[in-house]
């Protein structure tokens, strides 16, 4: 039973990192974007292009994150 709850937390963990991860870096890309449209005045281009590659780096982050989790659970069942 206690097995049971730490494997539902560490699922928890995992996934809430995953969604603040795609969201941090979609924050962080459209903010880049904004503040340099604002200042080099070519508005609405670099906020798109920079929300872009905000998405693309959430993305990226999700797939390292689950290939590590992925890693991290083959190897815990190798030891049992």
């Amino acid at each position: 039973m206690a097995e049971d709850r730490q494997k539902l937390i560490r699922s928890i963990g995992f996934l809430s990192g995953v969604g603040i991860s795609m969201v941090a870096a979609t924050l962080i890309g459209l903010a880049m974007g904004y503040y340099l449209d604002r200042w080099l005045g070519t508005s609405p281009w670099l906020t798109l292009v920079f929300l872009g590659f905000g998405i693309a780096a959430g993305f990226r982050n999700i797939f390292i994150l689950t290939r590590r989790e992925l890693r991290r659970q083959s190897e815990e069942d190798g030891h049992r």
